[in-house]
């Protein structure tokens, strides 16, 4: 029995919501979403709620019944609030400036700066002089996945901290050298 799956999703009044040939749509405030639903999965839509049902009790099945429910729980919240993904660049010299709506360039401690193409429904914008950026839009995986992307190019290194990071993120720093030998 899927606790997830089970749970009902509100509709707020403010989205239409449409279900055809195994596509569903939801339209918000803040845009449109789409995403294709498994054929083995019912979705019982009402004028306040979801409901997602499957008619079979195989494990695939089973899998994908609690995944398809959060999936769409992410649109809704998606296409009413949006969502945002804030990460912090430390080191000396590190910043991230945006050259275009859809360009960063990124000094990460490299010799050149990296540029960094946006793709279709983000945003980003800066602050604290270029060391706070913060990655917004309505698709939550495409946020999660451009601050991985971001995170990747220099990650937080283990001795001074220095790197791109998630905000809160606690990175373990090690000792140096220098607190191994205690001299002679």
């Amino acid at each position: 029995m899927s606790r997830i799956g089970n749970k009902e999703i509100i509709i707020n009044k403010d989205l239409q919501v449409a279900f055809t040939d195994g596509l569903l749509q939801i339209k918000g405030p803040k845009g449109e979403l789409s995403r294709a639903i498994s054929s083995d999965l019912v979705l019982d839509i009402s004028e306040e709620k979801i409901l997602v049902k499957r008619e079979t009790d195989i494990s695939r099945v089973k899998a994908l019944h609690g995944l398809t429910r959060s999936l769409i729980n992410n649109m809704i919240i998606g296409v009413t609030e949006g969502f945002e993904k804030i990460l912090e660049i430390k080191g000396t010299g590190y910043k991230c400036d945006i050259k275009s709506k859809k360009e960063l360039v990124l000094n990460l401690g490299y010799s050149n700066p990296i540029n960094f193409s946006l793709p279709e429904g983000i945003e980003a914008e800066t602050e604290n002089k270029g060391t706070l950026l913060k990655i917004k839009g309505i698709n939550k995986e495409i946020v999660g996945e451009v601050a991985a992307r971001i995170r990747k190019l220099r990650k937080p290194e283990r001795y001074k901290g220095k790197g791109v990071r998630y905000q809160g993120e606690y990175v373990k720093l090690k000792a140096g050298k220098s607190a191994g030998s205690k001299g002679d």
